[in-house]
């Protein structure tokens, strides 16, 4: 009998392991292992909304959506394009790499949502208003001046406030229609030094406000560097908006830190923050939060933790990142959301109809190097690794024309092919010096060809291979390993960027025949 009970609890527990296994899987930190920095999010019922920050990117202020806090998918963009100015075109020489639109600030007030953000570039904050975040249409107001790492808040009595600054924190009042900061509004500091309680004497002042209110109790949160330490979490808390606020530091573990504070509708709360992590870029994490005296207490005995009692994540691909046939159905948009371009696009040079399964990108004037050429479509690299390969169609190429596929940074990388009058070469640029060195170049005698990019961000090794292939099946390693790095003029993580442009003349083209993006490279 024992012996029979013993064969029957191993059979039962061999049947059932799998799913005792499965059932014990959580989500792990990072939540989203790609460069989505200066987070805010807000939960309208079980339903969870996301801003984030894209700077010289077009669209803007990205909308992604969650039922878990950890699962996420492009919905929308808030804005188009921040205005037509020089900066924003690349045009004359200049750009807004690094700039552009920064942190953002999401709210939901009397069944409405809100996005507010600012650009250095153009000197103003812009407010995006929407009845429906995932469908729109989006209204924007804009004005002067542009409101530094501001946290959009309305207040019980109907009021609407800004809190801005770095270091020296200041609050404003806008007017109702939010139409500007109110002329005999409040308009004061708010608080005089909000590092203080991190110790900081030097390094980033405090920055990054998210203001919040929590049982009638108001909560600022703000990212300090103090000299020699780490970013770090500061929390200051008041009875009243204007103060007297008392502060103190709310995390200190990794480096991360600027966010705020997110509930679930089971009552349990969460900090939602970022961490650099190289040259991927600043990636999205999620801390337990606990109440105490009347404080949010972040982490788990102060740590952040690798795991946390939420459902696994099902991976980037397709809500954050996707691979893209380029053949549209009638009524779908031209470009997925997970596309973006490199600064404001020319809409009349380039087309996902202009042959059927195709993007087009057309020369419209000649360019000197691959940060300043227009009309390159970029997507995120996600980690802890990534392959983005494309099909290149060069029939339509003209002589000088430079197309293929590149990983935009500062230090970027690219392979593509070049015409040079009746020749064709593939080359591959490696630019981890800082200074673009052309390393490797084949001569090519056909139409077709085919490229992929790999990135390797395990353990911040940072390192990129460049492949080709005449058929598609058959790949070849070309150039040197790009050693990527998280440079401060772009401020922002790597990504896959297809390209195209003219060096001699204009109104050449070059047809993608799709992009395919994996979370694996060769070998594994």
């Amino acid at each position: 009998m024992r012996c029979f009970l013993a064969r029957f609890i191993i059979v039962v527990a061999v049947l059932f392991l799998p799913f005792v296994i499965k059932a014990q899987k959580k989500a792990v930190n990072p939540i989203i292992y790609a460069d989505v920095p200066d987070i805010s999010v807000i939960r309208v019922g079980d339903t969870y909304y996301m801003s984030s920050t894209t700077m010289h990117m077009s669209p803007g202020v990205p909308i992604m959506k969650s039922k878990d806090l950890v699962n996420w998918k492009l919905v929308s963009y808030a804005s188009d394009t921040l205005g037509n100015i020089d900066e924003l075109t690349l045009t004359n020489g200049k750009s807004t790499y690094g700039r552009g639109s920064w942190a953002s600030s999401l709210r939901f007030h009397n069944s409405v949502f809100y996005v507010s953000t600012f650009a250095q570039t153009t000197g103003k904050t812009y407010i995006y208003t929407t009845k429906d975040i995932e469908k729109g249409p989006w209204k924007s107001v804009s004005f002067k001046p542009s409101l530094h790492d501001h946290s959009l808040f309305f207040d019980d009595d109907g009021k609407v406030y800004m809190v801005t600054g770095g270091g020296k924190l200041r609050i404003v009042e806008l007017n109702a229609d939010l139409s500007g900061i109110k002329p005999g509004g409040i308009d004061q500091t708010l608080i005089e030094n909000a590092s203080l309680p991190s110790g900081n004497s030097g390094g980033l002042p405090a920055e990054g406000s998210q203001l919040f209110k929590v049982k009638g109790k108001y909560y600022l949160f703000n990212i300090t560097w103090p000299r020699g330490a780490m970013r770090t979490v500061v929390i200051h808390r008041a009875d009243k908006i204007t103060g007297q606020y008392e502060g103190r530091i709310g995390l200190q573990d990794k480096g991360v830190a600027q966010g705020g504070l997110i509930d679930k509708p089971d009552g349990t709360w969460y900090s939602y923050l970022f961490r650099d992590f190289g040259a991927v870029g600043r990636v999205p994490y999620l801390v337990p939060v606990k109440w105490e005296d009347g404080w949010p207490v972040i982490g788990v005995n102060g740590k952040v933790p690798d795991t946390l009692d939420l459902p696994e994540s099902k991976g980037l691909i397709p809500g954050i990142v996707s691979s893209d046939e380029f053949t549209r159905k009638r009524g779908e948009p031209a470009l997925p959301l997970v596309w973006q371009w490199n600064h404001n696009p020319d809409n009349s040079l380039w087309s996902v109809t202009a042959r059927k399964g195709y993007l087009r990108l057309i020369t419209g004037r000649v360019d000197t190097n691959f940060l300043m050429a227009r009309n390159s479509l970029t997507q995120r690299t996600i980690g802890p690794v990534c392959t983005g390969e494309v099909s290149l169609d060069l029939s339509n190429m003209k002589d000088g024309d430079f197309a293929g596929i590149g990983l935009l940074q500062k230090n970027y990388g690219l392979v593509g092919v070049k015409i040079n009058g009746k020749s064709k070469t593939i080359v591959m640029v490696n630019a981890s010096t800082g200074t673009p060195m052309e390393v490797q170049n084949i001569a090519l005698n056909q139409q077709k060809v085919f490229f992929k990019a790999e990135c390797v961000f395990t353990d911040k090794k940072d390192i990129a291979n460049f492949f080709y292939s005449l058929d598609g099946k058959i790949w070849k390693p070309i150039g040197t390993p790009l050693k990527m790095a998280y440079t401060l003029p772009h401020f922002m993580g790597y990504r896959f960027a297809l390209f195209n442009y003219a060096t001699k003349i204009t109104g050449g083209s070059a047809d993608f025949d799709y992009f395919h993006i994996t979370d694996k490279i060769s070998g594994e």
